[in-house]
């Protein structure tokens, strides 16, 4: 589109509320392209997928990314919403969650995930976190292992949930 220009060559990820698009934020298609996403100008970061909200039960998975939040709506049963980055988790968003019986974060393998996810719990009571192997995340663990991989690790944490 006119104006978008500087975000050529990168993945379109629409933000898709009940009133139409509200964002759309762009990830890069190779490592090489840096940032890996970028957002529209003046535009906040607000959490992914929300539709998933009301969609869900008891529980709901939490994803560090947008990219991860897809591959999770795509590839699995359960109901997610997705973190545009591990530095943008918002008080506001414990509201949103608090009322599940349980919140599953899905955090990346590394440092900055372990931090997503124990800052998340810390914030709320009803917490599971689901770690991903070393230097890995949701997209990355589903390519290699399929998406059962994930599944099973759900299923676990669920299996208490009356």
């Amino acid at each position: 589109m006119p104006g978008h220009e500087p975000y050529k060559n990168r993945l379109a990820i629409p933000y898709i509320t009940p009133s139409g698009v509200v964002d759309i934020r762009f990830r890069a298609l190779t490592p090489e392209q840096e940032p890996k996403y970028l957002g529209l100008v003046g535009s906040k970061t607000t959490m992914f997928n929300t539709q998933a909200l009301f969609a869900a039960n008891k529980y709901i998975c939490v994803t560090e990314g947008e990219f991860d939040c897809i591959m999770m709506s795509v590839k699995t049963p359960h109901p997610t919403v997705g973190i545009p980055g591990a530095n943008n988790w918002k008080p506001h968003y414990v509201k949103l969650l608090d009322d599940f019986e349980t919140v599953i974060v899905l955090a990346d393998g590394d440092a900055a995930g372990l931090e997503f996810g124990k800052k998340i719990s810390r914030e709320l009571g009803n917490v599971n976190i689901i770690s991903m192997p070393d230097g890995e995340d949701v997209n990355s663990m589903i390519i290699k292992k399929g998406s059962n991989w994930i599944h099973e690790r759900i299923e676990q944490c669920i299996s208490t949930i009356g």
